[in-house]
């Protein structure tokens, strides 16, 4: 596994409590894993480990607006924690906490508090999928009040925060990373469990088809599906169902879309943007409009797709797609944002015009 042991806090793990996590640290040297080879990580993970049996209760949160793999790796990684007995919380920095409707199937959502629930200092905090601090919206300050704050992560533009960084770019989901720490603390897959890693996975895969995805994508896909789990409606209810107002959004945005042929050294671009109004006019969350930026990055013409999403007070988020000759992450990065080299985002409070002018300029071929 790459990791980045560079990126790791040097804290090492207290021996006090020992004896609770006796079993835990017992099955972890049973265990040595398919990471063992690094040291610095496989450090890493054992004071994890560690900082998680000694703990009696643990608030695992995501990022704002949360996706299929932040949200599935957060409640997996809960309803297991909950199975040894923890205390958990499971929580988001958004008022109002809006889970998409694409994600309503998801197991463990009973667990799911409001921001303001979570505890000022919170004994250990397990962070998950947030690439940056400003991603953790409302939980930012409790977060970093936690004298343990573990980051569970793949992208690649994770500056790394956090007492404990367990960041690998190399995963193709941070569901991939949860996978590794119910292994680690020898909680076995149930259909719940392996429900929300399965859409972690296939969410950030793209359904298996981006670059990303490797044979042992798959191994932990067909491990997944062995419990018995109902993969074709999984699918079904993340890409395959929508209200009918999106379709007239979807409309909207498309006859919208712009094509700039000579944009990113000539390799194009093509973008579009979706007002609040039309969002509010057909009863659309913004969480519904995810998946616009799949279907705008089909023409063969554009290396390069983008969609703003405006929210009610104004702000516009965007999402970008490459191909794989331009690194977006680094064009989201000047924006304030990042994600990973072919698929990032960012948030801004300037206009259309001036923030896709913004956006164009720092779009660079990957040399």
């Amino acid at each position: 596994m790459a990791g980045e042991p560079a990126r790791a806090a040097s804290r090492a793990g207290s021996t006090t409590g020992a004896s609770s996590t006796s079993t835990v640290e017992g099955a972890l040297a049973a265990l040595p894993g398919p990471r063992a080879e690094e040291s610095g990580f496989e450090l890493i993970w054992q004071q994890v480990v560690g900082e998680i049996g000694r703990a009696r209760s643990i608030d695992l949160i995501c990022h704002i607006c949360p996706d299929g793999d932040a949200l599935g790796s957060s409640l997996a990684a809960a309803l297991a924690l909950r199975a040894l007995g923890k205390q958990v919380r499971v929580s988001f920095g958004d008022d109002p906490q809006i889970v998409p409707e694409s994600l309503a199937f998801l197991p463990g959502q009973e667990l799911i508090v409001p921001a303001a629930e979570v505890p000022d200092v919170p004994e250990l905090v397990l962070c998950f999928d947030v690439a940056a601090q400003s991603r953790l919206g409302l939980l930012h300050d409790k977060a970093f009040a936690a004298p343990v704050l573990v980051v569970f992560d793949h992208h690649a533009s994770n500056p790394g925060f956090g007492t404990h960084q367990l960041i690998d770019p190399s995963a193709p989901a941070t569901a991939v990373l949860v996978d590794e720490l119910l292994r680690r603390l020898g909680v076995e897959l149930d259909q719940d469990l392996a429900t929300c890693l399965y859409t972690g996975v296939a969410t950030d895969t793209g359904s298996f088809k981006y670059r990303a995805t490797t044979p042992a994508t798959h191994e932990l896909a067909g491990r997944l599906l062995a419990t018995g789990i109902r993969h074709d409606l999984i699918s079904r209810q993340l890409w395959d169902t929508s209200s009918f107002g999106y379709l007239k959004v979807l409309a909207a945005a498309l006859d919208r879309a712009v094509y700039e042929p000579d944009a990113a050294d000539g390799l194009g671009l093509v973008w579009t943007w979706v007002p609040y109004q039309d969002l509010a006019l057909f009863s659309v969350t913004v969480e519904e409009i995810e998946g616009l930026i799949d279907i705008l990055r089909r023409p063969a013409e554009a290396e390069v797709a983008l969609v703003l999403k405006q929210d009610p007070d104004g702000t516009l988020r965007g999402s970008s797609r490459s191909k794989g000759a331009v690194d977006v992450a680094a064009a989201c990065a000047e924006l304030g944002g990042g994600g990973h080299v072919f698929a990032a985002g960012f948030s801004a409070r300037e206009d259309v015009t001036a923030v896709v002018e913004r956006f164009r300029g720092a779009l660079r071929p990957v040399r």
